[in-house]
């Protein structure tokens, strides 16, 4: 993506009034940076949207191929969905830090210092985040193959579900989730300490931002698989959950979610004990 430098205090009259336009709009790489964050949510949104609306039959048939069934097409469309998942779910949580790097940038172009555009940085975050929807592609498939996710695509058991509800909420009090949580918080030291003004620079500090990202909430989106791949409710809610995280709420709200996740896992394991009690049912 090519270089942008900032000509707003010199004009841009010498082009021609649509060109003039362009020109004034990618001279504010905030604006850019906003654009783009609100566009690709959109769009994850709305394919998220279609899949659940389409024929559920169908879609279930492809998404949950019985073992020995799987076909190109079973894995395009579950890795699909993944990606849609993840544009929806992250890119919000992404805004403070798309933002920060685009404030920082606008700075520099003001002083007519070379800058490289923000959608690179976000674009070096995607792909962070498009290889953890090619991983859980992968899981989910396996899952289903083993007979761990049932019609809705989620967890088959109550036991299962609250194992995976055990471990995010254990994950919430981890070193590693916090080391990574005040990365994304705070990214303006990382962005002033690493700061790059070539496009492969910048795309490596949105890779490595992707990577703190994913550090801090791995083990949340894995609860997709207890809840439902296609539950949106529960999508919103985590979406919500995650980005809140990021906008330094303290420790006191990650350690808030983390008791809830654990509770919601106990009591999942508990039904699932007490479905298999001597004497339930009688």
């Amino acid at each position: 993506m090519a270089d942008m430098t900032d000509r707003t205090d010199q004009g841009f009259d010498y082009l021609p009034r649509a060109a003039a336009g362009v020109g004034a709009a990618f001279a504010r790489p905030k604006w850019i940076a906003g654009a783009c964050v609100v566009a690709l949510t959109a769009l994850g949104w709305l394919a998220l949207a279609l899949m659940t609306a389409a024929n559920n039959d169908v879609f279930a048939a492809v998404c949950r191929p019985d073992t020995g069934a799987l076909t190109a097409s079973s894995v395009a469309i579950t890795a699909l969905m993944w990606a849609a998942m993840v544009l929806a779910m992250m890119l919000p949580s992404a805004a403070p830090m798309i933002l920060t790097y685009a404030e920082i940038a606008d700075t520099a172009a003001r002083k007519n210092e070379t800058i490289v555009s923000p959608l690179t940085l976000a674009a070096g975050y995607t792909v962070i985040w498009l290889g953890f929807a090619a991983l859980a592609t992968v899981a989910q498939l396996a899952l289903s193959g083993a007979a761990l996710l049932d019609s809705g695509i989620a967890a088959s058991s109550d036991l299962f579900a609250g194992a995976i509800f055990i471990a995010a909420g254990l994950y919430q009090f981890s070193a590693l989730k916090h080391a990574c949580l005040r990365q994304c918080q705070n990214p303006f030291p990382f962005f002033f300490t690493n700061w790059a003004t070539t496009p492969r620079g910048v795309f490596r500090l949105g890779v490595e931002q992707g990577l703190f990202c994913l550090g801090c909430c791995w083990a949340m989106m894995l609860v997709m698989f207890a809840v439902g791949v296609m539950n949106i409710v529960w999508m919103a809610g985590l979406g919500i959950v995650m980005t809140a995280e990021k906008m330094g709420t303290g420790k006191w709200f990650t350690h808030a979610v983390g008791v809830a996740l654990l509770l919601a896992g106990a009591g999942f394991v508990l039904s699932g004990f007490a479905a298999h009690w001597p004497g339930h049912g009688i």
